[in-house]
């Protein structure tokens, strides 16, 4: 799309007297200007629409669509601007309106058919209270009365906003409105003031540890490629998301891509290569598409290229579309296949920082791992660390989905306990169940019980609970979730998506995923030898997984028998069920569940009959029907069509 920004902007204005500007604080009459560019003072009537993926999903472009045909109808005069994701993604589609004066309030679920409504209120300075999230508070605009702040919301409270401060905010289409937030500022100061030690030693002292799961030191990672004599360095961003229940990464990158950019040529200037590459998966079609204006538009700014603002600094970026496979998120399965070659993990060492793209020293972060620099050199690295705790400095994304209350993106510093993430910012589990579990870490994962729910989110103590961080997945179950049907999706995805060139992982997530497929479906017979059969099965998990752990290949591999393993020492009870009293309690597993026909309710209506796919239910006519045991696969179909309430689940 093409933008247009509501007050002109001089691209050379910009350039001298907001990025070259050597000062801490910019002049009174720029930042005057830059108050207008960020739309602390409109002139006229702005609407502000997020329309990431999760905004989309819910309906936010025919909400959009009913926007611009509302204001055109009405003849009214409004800037209506696309952003990105809020991270409040249960309340999408989340719409802002900010009139002249007065304080910027949002809505929730504003799909189509509810514009006129809350736009009616809003021009007539009426807030509609059911609809309303809350206002954002300011000393210089009138406060909406009886609004609340958003700030103030449970799902906010606990957040702190540093690598997620720009979203739902500012076009992510802009990078005008970028600059103006601060942006790209870091970036030239960086490159005109310090040298490639001096960065990775400011980075190093920040304590930033990788965000991708592995946690490792990046500063010192930075300095082990620049150390490696060589005519040629690379630096990969990793943006190949590919966890089930994680896109923390993607809402990046649609919300605010350049914070990404500017992390990015500034690793590339500590590395000291002058080519960059961001390997993302290529059904990211929204995040491709804004990923590749902001590059257009940081080079049209001189951002990137020769002598960058004459700093001696050549950088260039180039965008890498991947197949979506989960296996190349794994470092050295990326480099292949940006070489051209099938995405399949090498052996390490030599590790990428050593040897990795073209035989070349590579240094391989992800995409919040890089959008943590900026911040970090605009206000100190011993700012950053006052942020988390005493063993994992700064903030990190996660994604809080499942039976949840208030599912989306959230930013917390590290060290907060997971209960309070579930509890407070995502409100507790809703419905008045009871909490069962929460998974985090995706297929890599495992699971926290209430018996340790009150553990720091932090590398170390997840690893003390024998989970992992991975992207930042968390998957709240209630009382209704069944363990083993969980475990068994995971090691579904994790034997498809498993690359096949080692034996450990393609052969025993295979077996593995045999067992759970036993476990979860009605044995043919009755005897005792399928009961110990399924038994044994699980009793071998153990070993099995001890097996895939200590000899698979790489990284994803060795983690593939988290989530089995982490069951198996809480949730014994779940595996006695299945397998001895073939019974799923939370009624999940379909092919344990047993329906049957109450005779004194069913009428004889023959729908039950008609849909069953299987034609495991027989009768006559007006007279009551029978379910035959041996046939039916436990679908369900027939519960969900009896209009009598006749079928019910033994």
């Amino acid at each position: 799309m093409s933008v247009k920004n509501h007050v002109p902007v001089d691209r050379e204005y910009l350039v001298n007297n907001v990025l070259l500007c050597e000062s801490a604080d910019l002049p009174v009459e720029v930042e005057k200007f830059l108050k207008l560019v960020r739309r602390e003072k409109v002139k006229y009537p702005v609407i502000l629409v997020g329309t990431g993926s999760c905004g989309m999903i819910s309906g936010a472009g025919e909400t959009l669509v009913e926007i611009n045909k509302y204001l055109s109808d009405r003849e009214i005069k409004a800037d209506v601007v696309e952003t990105g994701c809020t991270g409040y993604c249960s309340s999408e589609p989340v719409v802002e309106v900010q009139l002249p004066g007065k304080t910027r309030v949002s809505f929730k679920n504003v799909t189509a058919g509810k514009i006129p409504f809350v736009l009616d209120g809003m021009f007539n300075s009426m807030v509609p209270e059911e609809l309303v999230l809350g206002q954002y508070k300011s000393s210089s605009l009138e406060l909406w009365k009886d609004v609340p702040f958003i700030g103030e919301l449970p799902f906010f409270v606990m957040q702190y906003r540093n690598l997620m401060k720009n979203w739902g905010r500012i076009s992510p289409h802009s990078i005008e409105e970028y600059i103006a937030t601060g942006g790209y500022r870091s970036y030239v100061k960086t490159i005109r003031n310090y040298t490639h030690e001096e960065v990775c030693d400011i980075v190093e002292k920040s304590g930033l540890q990788g965000r991708g799961g592995g946690g490792f030191l990046t500063g010192k990672k930075w300095k082990i490629a620049h150390g490696v004599i060589a005519d040629q360095r690379y630096l990969l961003c990793n943006a190949n998301e590919s966890d089930p229940g994680g896109y923390a990464n993607r809402a990046m990158i649609e919300s605010d891509p350049h914070r990404l950019l500017e992390g990015l040529v500034i690793a590339a200037y500590a590395v000291g290569t002058s080519k960059a590459y961001i390997y993302i998966r290529n059904d990211y079609k929204t995040a491709i598409h804004r990923l590749e204006k902001a590059v257009e538009q940081a080079r049209d700014y001189g951002l990137l290229g020769h002598n960058v603002y004459g700093s001696g600094f050549n950088i260039d970026i180039i965008l890498s579309k991947g197949p979506g496979a989960f296996v190349c998120g794994e470092e050295t399965a990326m480099i292949s296949s940006i070489e051209g070659k099938r995405g399949m993990p090498g052996p390490k060492p030599p590790y990428p920082a050593v040897s990795g793209l073209f035989g070349k020293p590579t240094v391989v972060n992800n995409v919040e791992t890089l959008s943590n620099i900026p911040a970090i050199f605009e206000n100190g690295p011993d700012w950053f660390i006052s942020l988390g705790n005493e063993t994992a400095p700064g903030t990190k994304m996660l994604v809080l989905s499942g039976k949840v209350n208030d599912q989306g993106i959230i930013e917390v510093p590290l060290g907060t306990k997971v209960r309070d993430i579930v509890f407070l910012a995502g409100g507790g589990v809703p419905g008045n169940k009871s909490f069962k579990a929460v998974h985090v870490g995706g297929p890599s994962g495992g699971f926290l019980t209430s018996e340790n729910i009150d553990v720091p989110y932090d590398f170390d103590s997840l690893a003390s609970e024998d989970v992992y961080m991975g992207s930042g997945g968390m998957v709240v179950l209630d009382e209704d979730c069944c363990i083993i049907d969980t475990v068994k999706y995971f090691m579904d995805f994790i034997q498809k998506e498993s690359c096949g060139k080692c034996i450990p992982c393609r052969e025993g997530t295979s077996r593995m995923l045999e067992v759970y497929e036993n476990i979860t479906k009605r044995p043919v017979d009755e005897n005792g030898h399928t009961t110990l059969e399924r038994f044994k099965g699980v009793m071998q998990l153990e070993s099995l997984a001890g097996v895939i752990k200590d000899t698979s290949l790489c990284g994803l591999g060795q983690k593939a028998p988290n989530p089995v393993i982490s069951s198996l020492k809480y949730f014994r009870s779940d595996y006695e069920e299945h397998i001895f009293d073939r019974e799923c309690s939370a009624g999940v597993c379909k092919e344990l569940r047993l329906f049957y026909i109450d005779v004194d309710k069913c009428t004889g209506c023959t729908v039950c009959a008609s849909k069953c796919p299987v034609s495991a239910i027989i009768g006559t006519k007006r007279h009551p029907f029978f379910i035959v045991e041996e046939k039916c696969t436990g679908c369900g179909v027939c519960y969900d069509v009896c209009k009598f309430n006749a079928i019910s689940v033994k």
